[in-house]
């Protein structure tokens, strides 16, 4: 499938997942941690900031809706944790929010994007300090290749072959006022800096 123009027709910005084809990947998602998960009530979502906080707030309320009962969201921020922050620069820590304790509990990483692998890598260094889970996963909207580090998803939306200079966007309705996935490309300005 090609991925197509959004409507404002931005070059450098093409649509690779559409509001609908965003829900109906969530959704698919969500079974898919519920056939992997024995006891849905042992499940932990935590979301890896800035957007997996919020694409696990959105799942866990499909998941709610499909088994019946609320499903433990928080979040953790490895940023302290990273060995590449000279390379990939610092942003504002978020703190990292457990709703119950992890020990013995089937805990499913969420992130929007794995790329080099190396946030994924400091989140499990991180997630030992707060506990010992029965089982990590990893779930992801994209995964665009380029892994610094032998890391790779349990549950993915859609594998996205990207150069190294493009990025993924994921856009929620709660957050940024329309929903789908972008590939955004530099412009001619931005490549020739």
């Amino acid at each position: 499938m090609q991925p197509s123009r959004p409507p404002h027709d931005d070059p450098s910005r093409l649509e690779l997942l559409s509001a609908q084809e965003l829900g109906r990947t969530i959704d698919r998602l969500a079974s898919q941690v519920l056939e992997g998960v024995g006891d849905s009530r042992q499940l932990v979502l935590l979301g890896i900031p800035t957007r997996g906080v919020a694409l696990a707030s959105v799942l866990a309320t499909r998941l709610q809706a499909s088994c019946g009962h609320a499903i433990d969201c928080g979040s953790l921020d490895p940023t302290f944790h990273r060995d590449d922050l000279d390379r990939v620069g610092t942003r504002l820590v978020q703190p990292t929010d457990l709703p119950v304790s992890l020990d013995g509990r089937q805990v499913v990483l969420v992130d929007d994007v794995i790329f080099t692998g190396r946030t994924v890598r400091a989140a499990l260094e991180a997630l030992q300090a707060w506990g010992r889970p029965r089982r990590v996963s990893l779930l992801v909207m994209v995964d665009r290749g380029h892994r610094e580090v032998p890391i790779q998803p349990d549950f993915c939306g859609r594998v996205v072959p990207t150069g190294r200079q493009e990025t993924i966007q994921l856009c929620l309705q709660a957050i940024d006022g329309e929903e789908g996935v972008f590939l955004l490309r530099p412009t001619r300005a931005e490549s020739a800096e």
